[in-house]
């Protein structure tokens, strides 16, 4: 299912922020500024840094942020640049693993970047989903988010 906005306009899009691998903080305030640069654009927001568990697998804690930006570009191109930005900190780019259940399995990461939100758009790709199918489940997403979107 695609269903993309017509328009050229700026909408806010906003990016889950995670790290639970070396100095956590900085590397979230790195691939801020490496989004901003990719994006050809400051942030328009960025919440404060949540320290919370890792959740699914066992691991160091996290350190979560959520950032809004104002952009015109597509959502697989929003998609492209965060990878290329976690891919440029180390991350390694390797498909989903699933155990042996069926389940996915998660591991530790220098940085973790998600597509949350494109303005009011809806996408359902292999490669894409947004909304994010799983970000009101997950208390380290919405409490940042909610911070830059106001909600307590």
């Amino acid at each position: 299912m695609w269903r993309w906005r017509i328009s050229v306009g700026t909408r806010p899009v906003y990016l889950a922020l995670g790290s639970n691998l070396g100095d956590r903080k900085e590397n979230i305030r790195r691939a801020v500024e490496l989004l901003d640069e990719r994006f050809q654009t400051p942030h328009a927001r960025l919440s404060g840094l949540y320290e919370t568990a890792a959740d699914g697998f066992d691991g160091p804690a996290f350190i979560n942020a959520a950032v809004r930006y104002d952009l015109s570009l597509e959502p697989l191109e929003i998609l492209r640049i965060c990878k290329s930005v976690e891919s440029e900190m180390g991350r390694p780019q390797t498909g989903i693993e699933l155990d042996a259940q069926g389940r996915r399995v998660y591991h530790s990461r220098i940085i973790d970047v998600d597509v949350l939100l494109v303005g009011d758009e809806v996408v359902d790709t292999p490669e894409l989903t947004v909304p994010h199918p799983r970000m009101k489940d997950r208390e380290f997403v919405m409490v940042p988010l909610g911070e830059i979107l106001g909600i307590s």
